[in-house]
């Protein structure tokens, strides 16, 4: 039921033992300091935990520009970083203190003793979506309206990447940016998934169906469920936040509305696991 479609440069080795704690622990002393553990300065942002760092590592996309690894976690990972240092420039990797990365990083991070410092991913727009999906029968592109938690946003990435979406399209007023946060959410789905940051959402939905999309509107009040619906082709899949739901002129942007069957025990799913389900529906279709 497809729409017919209208007319790094860092420099550095691999680990390999990585330099003295007491000379990196200075050099980190004079690294600009964003609000706790957030960001390193220009533009740049800590990622921490074993998949989101070694997913950016593996990303020739993402520029890398500083690794930090306590010695448990160089015996661990050291050998996975040196052959990915074989591929592209990686920064060198600096020793450092359980403490001391505790410190650098937000209270109660899950680091794994790992963190990198990097530069936000190029930008990604809906014409690259709509290009990734021509030549595809089936095809789902996830939107967000206005979900502003970074941990939702991530665990929205990770399923979306685990169940073959294009990509996710979000608000970017509306949107956290890119955060250490939102990437140890998306388990390394920050790297793997495109996200494409727009400036108005109605007339994002209006893109996509330009070029074949139909857009299939999560909301509990819909008259079908998302089964019933029998969605094939290229879908745009949008979900609203928790609470206020989708907006009105989101809703108006719609071809459909669709629901998840759902018992009246609870009032609503929280927005990462309505995902997850709604993708699995359209992918076992």
């Amino acid at each position: 039921m497809n729409r017919p479609r209208s007319p790094s440069s860092s420099a550095g080795s691999a680990p390999n033992g990585g330099r003295s704690a007491r000379a990196a622990r200075e050099e980190r002393r004079a690294m600009p300091r964003a609000p706790r553990g957030t960001g390193t300065g220009s533009g740049q942002f800590w990622l921490w935990g074993v998949h989101p760092v070694l997913a950016a590592l593996a990303n020739p996309a993402r520029h890398s520009r500083r690794l930090l690894l306590t010695a448990e976690a160089l015996k661990s990972h050291g050998a996975a970083i040196d052959l990915l240092a074989r591929t592209r420039p990686l920064p060198q990797a600096e020793a450092i203190e359980r403490a001391d990365l505790d410190a650098l990083l937000p209270m109660g991070a899950v680091h794994q003793g790992i963190a990198l410092a990097v530069e936000p991913l190029p930008a990604t727009d809906i014409a690259d979506l709509l290009e990734a999906a021509k030549d595809r029968p089936n095809a789902v592109v996830l939107v967000l309206d206005q979900v502003t938690d970074p941990h939702n946003v991530g665990a929205v990435m990770r399923s979306a990447a685990a169940f073959g979406a294009l990509g996710l399209v979000v608000q970017d007023r509306h949107t956290p940016e890119e955060t250490g946060t939102m990437a140890k959410a998306a388990s390394g789905a920050l790297e793997r998934l495109p996200l494409a940051r727009i400036t108005n959402l109605a007339r994002a939905l209006e893109e996509l169906k330009a070029g074949g999309f139909w857009i299939a509107g999560l909301a509990a009040d819909a008259p079908k469920t998302l089964a019933a619906a029998e969605l094939s082709g290229h879908i745009a899949l949008v979900l609203g936040s928790e609470g206020e739901g989708l907006r009105r002129l989101t809703r108006e942007a719609c071809d459909y509305l669709v629901k998840l069957p759902q018992t009246t025990l609870v009032e609503s799913l929280n927005v990462s696991n309505a995902a997850a389900v709604a993708l699995y529906e359209l992918v076992r279709r």
